[in-house]
């Protein structure tokens, strides 16, 4: 599979990185094109692909073309590449917000795979949602289905609608969840704990928690009703968080992060 990027930021390295890990393609069948020169070298040292400044020389040589820009940059990339890329070529956007139509439409290009990643596939741990136009055949699907599934997890939807919810629950998620982790360790900070040993408690009781939740079987309700004893420590702190609207501040945030990528794509 020859691969093309538009884009050598960090999530377009992760995807490149996972590709070459799996053997889903080889170094000598990879180009990627970015404006940074600083970028094109380090991506050229490191992996030995064929790096460029021209987006339209990099599509040249590629059956999928993964747009891995900045949402503020894509306009001025369609505008490039609009007309340039060849029937069979499929398209893969990772970029949030950027709607379907939008990128066929702008590239004058109908194959589109619209896909969201997310930050743990930098080391093989994310999960992406992903859809695709009625134009992608069965091969370039699982062309698609294997180059996210080398970042982590994916999941195939029907509707696009859900790409803008994921972005908001998966992709915009891992910043929730370093806010909680970064909160919790000045917590125990705070109450006399030792950062490093504050910091071990607090990634390790994460970690396991996910991972009890994941293997059990069982609903995070019922968990967390298992460890949560009448009148004890744990309902205490329970309480002090229902005080602050914990949940609702959670809801309120999920969807101002999901306003916000339906934005992007108007």
């Amino acid at each position: 599979m020859k691969i093309a990027f538009i884009g050598g930021g960090v999530m377009g390295e992760a995807m490149l990185s996972a590709i070459l890990d799996k053997g889903l393609s080889s170094p000598q069948a990879i180009s990627v094109s970015d404006i940074d020169e600083t970028r094109r070298q380090h991506l050229e040292q490191k992996y030995g692909v064929a790096v460029t400044s021209d987006n339209r020389q990099a599509i040249n040589r590629g059956d999928v073309v993964v747009l891995a820009i900045k949402p503020q940059n894509l306009a001025g990339v369609m505008a490039e590449l609009n007309g340039q890329l060849k029937s069979a070529q499929l398209v893969l956007s990772i970029i949030a917000g950027a709607r379907i139509n939008t990128l066929c439409l702008g590239l004058n290009h109908n194959c589109v795979v619209r896909a969201m990643p997310n930050t743990p596939a930098q080391i093989g741990e994310g999960i992406s949602v992903w859809t695709a136009t009625a134009e992608v055949t069965e091969q370039q699907k699982g062309w698609a289905g294997s180059v996210l599934g080398a970042m982590g997890k994916e999941i195939y939807v029907d509707d696009e609608k859900y790409i803008d919810m994921a972005t908001a629950v998966s992709g915009s998620g891992p910043a929730y969840i370093f806010l909680f982790v970064e909160s919790l360790v000045e917590a125990a900070v705070h109450i006399g704990l030792p950062r490093d040993m504050a910091q071990e408690l607090v990634l390790q009781t994460l970690l396991g928690s996910g991972h009890f939740l994941q293997k059990s079987g069982k609903e995070p309700l019922e968990l967390r009703r298992m460890v949560t004893s009448p009148g004890g420590t744990t309902a205490e702190a329970l309480l002090q968080l229902e005080k602050g609207k914990f949940t609702e501040l959670v809801k309120q945030a999920v969807e101002a992060a999901y306003d916000k990528t339906k934005r992007l794509g108007e």
